[in-house]
């Protein structure tokens, strides 16, 4: 009877070391979670004050920006303005050789076009 009273033994050993082995891959997850939660946080707060350092560094410098952008746009309106007076000038020529092109029409039929159509009746020229 010994020896059944050791296997049992050494199974419900077996078990509770199952048990413990599952715990402690659990409690490894739980604190991989929290660390990566954790680190998570501290990448936010470094975040936001990296972009806090950044906006006050535009603010503090939007005096001469703020000129250079009101530069830019005045230039950008100044092309939008050309362009469309060079729109308006030249729409009309644009639109006469658009008319000239689609109305001509040529009422020969070009030479290769009559070799082809013989060729493919058996007619020889």
């Amino acid at each position: 009877m010994k020896t059944g009273t050791g296997i049992q033994e050494l199974m419900a050993a077996e078990t509770r070391a199952s048990q413990i082995v599952a715990e402690a891959r659990m409690g490894r997850g739980d604190r991989m979670k929290q660390a990566k939660v954790e680190a998570q946080d501290l990448i936010d707060g470094y975040r936001a004050e990296k972009q806090e350092e950044f906006n006050n560094m535009v603010l503090s410098k939007g005096g001469s920006e703020g000129n250079a952008s009101a530069k830019l746009q005045a230039e950008t309106n100044k092309d939008i303005q050309e362009m469309q007076s060079l729109f308006q000038k030249n729409a009309q020529k644009a639109v006469d050789v658009l008319l000239s092109k689609c109305c001509e029409v040529s009422l020969e039929v070009p030479s290769a076009r009559i070799r082809a159509t013989q060729k493919a009746a058996g007619i020889t020229a």
